[in-house]
């Protein structure tokens, strides 16, 4: 695979050998941003589990307390008094069956979130081979089949993003951009790692941080030391 001339420079600036901890990591990948937008800062954490079996799946959800730099579109399958409760909390597009036939018939899909409230799952349900292939399956796990559909609105346009291991066991999670302070990537991460340990599944064996890496949109990955990742509060200190 060849890499431009930006990307190249950028390898000269650390060791791809070496592992460096998280706040160090950070500093680095906020060097290696060379591309004239605001990149995406995302971290990628390799897990020793087995996805092949149910109970060693990691998912969930975790509120970033930075935020991720963007803004989601969420859509919110409710009606009546939690309809309101959605629309005023700053949903972008909220509806019941109506929504349920637009996204049926015409492939509507302008959202990155969806969530449900549980009497309308069994209608949602029916539109799994269009959501479920994109990650827009709402899913009681994830947070994104509840009853409190305001308060679940106003975490997932602020901070709150989903984890999910793919079948080989990686998680990748985008925790802010470059444009962001060291310490609010910091902040981020660490919410993001000590999510990841609270989940640690009963059935995993060994050690259960096998690699970390950290890397920008279009810069290359730095490789966080697995067994020094998680972020205190004096690591924290040192960014302010």
């Amino acid at each position: 695979m060849k890499h431009g001339k930006k990307y190249l420079e950028a390898l000269k600036k650390f060791n791809r050998d070496e592992f460096y901890e998280p706040i160090e990591a950070i500093g680095l990948v906020k060097q290696t941003a060379t591309a004239k937008f605001d990149e995406s800062v995302e971290v990628a954490v390799r897990l020793g589990v087995d996805p092949r079996h149910a109970e060693q799946i990691v998912r969930g959800t975790v509120v970033l307390p930075c935020g991720t730099g963007r803004t989601n579109r969420v859509a919110v399958f409710a009606a009546g008094e939690q309809a309101q409760q959605a629309r005023d909390a700053g949903a972008d597009i909220v509806g019941s069956d109506d929504l349920i036939n637009k996204i049926e018939k015409e492939n509507f899909l302008d959202f990155d979130i969806a969530i449900a409230t549980p009497d309308l799952m069994v209608q949602v349900g029916k539109l799994g081979r269009t959501l479920g292939p994109r990650g827009l399956m709402p899913n009681a796990k994830t947070g994104t089949v509840t009853n409190d559909v305001g308060k679940a609105v106003i975490e997932f346009k602020g901070g709150r993003v989903e984890y999910r291991t793919d079948r080989v066991g990686n998680v990748h999670v985008l925790i802010g951009k470059v444009s962001f302070e060291p310490g609010q990537l910091a902040e981020n991460y660490r919410a993001l790692v000590d999510e990841l340990v609270r989940a640690k599944p009963a059935a995993a064996k060994g050690r259960y941080i096998r690699s970390v890496t950290i890397t920008t949109t279009m810069g290359p990955g730095i490789r966080i030391d697995p067994l020094k990742a998680r972020i205190t509060e004096d690591d924290l200190a040192k960014t302010a």
